[in-house]
């Protein structure tokens, strides 16, 4: 039995949320054993982390309260320090993970993480090598250089055609590249929903037919939500909104207690995304690639903002909703109002929930076959010498 180790960390809700997706696909073949692996609940990095030797909190942690209180602008900074402590700390890290290695033996190892990709891969080459290492990158895109994709040994899996340029332009040969219809999103948003919107909605406390919004900034939310429920509050419009704070109590609780024209439902961090979604007409949030992506398998166009202040990572989101045409992309929040009143006119509507119905993401359904061919592909496939660098032009 195919001992996989899927890597994450807990920097914001996509990179667990992906892990433990296709850990609920692939733990019904009984013939693969996966395994979660948190790298910070294993202490690996806990030593060698940077701000946890500074502060005693961890750096997820200090992104995490970074995304909570709106501090994005802050992500170059935090994100080049990342890197810095790394590098800094490369042989210590090594070293912690090939005894992790070696204690666990793993057949397979998936990172759905960024930034370590590199450490992760030499420290498994060094003890393990025989083992094959891949990455699956749950952003739309790398934010280069060395986010996601590392000039190095090992099996790719990109969510879109530009992300898969980005890894030929590393020399990446096409066998090492496997590319699929989208991110990686719960098996949950494929499931039919058949509850009757309008009884739901009022069971919620709304009206049965005005036009809903769902505003939605991730597992830590994010104060920008009161920003906008207090645009959309000094508009015009007729409508109704669902907010979802996640991990976010205080802002759940100043939603709630301040007086509101519009008809509103406030809830915390919930499992029930899709039920809220299908109660809902469009999206308002960030840019998050994999909350964009669920949106969009629900049929539900979106609006967001890309400007100075939008994470590194998330600023091809916003390119890829425009080129796909399933939503508006403003420069920020401020102007909520116009954005809402040109997204919700019937005609402009329904194109956009046409368009995101084109959109045939299953890619969570994919993978697990792509990782058997990874499997049964490394028993023949003979890596040979790899020329490192940035613009290495052959890969194995």
């Amino acid at each position: 039995m195919a001992r996989i180790d899927f890597i994450f960390f807990d920097a914001g809700e996509g990179h667990r949320s992906t892990a433990n997706a296709l850990y609920q696909v692939i733990e019904k073949q009984s013939f693969w054993q996966p395994r979660m692996v948190n790298i910070h609940e294993t202490k690996i990095l806990d030593s060698i982390d940077m701000f946890y030797g500074m502060t005693g909190i961890r750096g997820t942690d200090i992104y995490n309260l970074m995304l909570k209180k709106g501090w994005t602008r802050l992500d170059p900074l935090y994100l080049f320090l990342s890197k810095l402590s790394i590098r800094h700390k490369h042989s210590a890290i090594v070293s912690l993970l090939e005894n992790y290695w070696l204690e666990n033996q793993p057949d397979l190892v998936v990172s759905c993480i960024p930034i370590v990709n590199r450490v992760l891969w030499e420290s498994l080459q060094k003890v393990i090598p025989a083992t094959p290492f891949v990455t699956i990158l749950t952003d739309f895109a790398d934010c280069p250089p060395n986010y996601w994709i590392e000039p190095q040994e090992q099996f790719l899996i990109c969510p879109t055609e530009r992300a898969v340029e980005q890894a030929r332009s590393l020399g990446y040969r096409e066998e090492f590249i496997f590319r699929t219809s989208g991110l990686v999103i719960n098996p949950q948003f494929y499931e039919p929903i058949t509850v009757d919107r309008r009884i739901e909605r009022q069971k919620l406390g709304l009206e049965p037919d005005l036009s809903t919004g769902l505003v939605m900034f991730g597992g830590q939310g994010s104060t920008v939500m009161l920003e906008i429920a207090e645009c959309l509050e000094r508009s015009p419009l007729k409508l109704q909104l669902i907010f979802l704070c996640g991990r976010n109590q205080k802002l759940a609780t100043t939603l709630r207690r301040s007086k509101s024209r519009l008809p509103r439902f406030v809830e915390t961090f919930t499992s029930e995304i899709p039920y809220y979604m299908h109660l809902s007409d469009f999206l308002i949030g960030k840019p998050g690639n994999i909350s964009i992506s669920e949106a969009v398998a629900m049929k539900l166009p979106v609006i967001t903002e890309c400007n100075i202040s939008t994470l590194m990572q998330e600023r091809y989101c916003s390119q890829w909703i425009v080129d796909n045409k399933v939503g508006i992309v403003i420069r920020n929040f401020r102007n909520i109002d116009r954005a809402v009143a040109e997204l919700i006119q019937p005609k402009n509507l329904a194109s956009y929930r046409a368009n995101a119905a084109t959109l045939n993401n299953q890619a969570v359904f994919e993978i697990p076959n792509i990782l058997q061919q990874i499997i049964v592909k490394t028993g023949s496939v003979k890596p040979t010498s790899f020329k490192r660098g940035i613009h290495a032009t052959r890969l194995f």
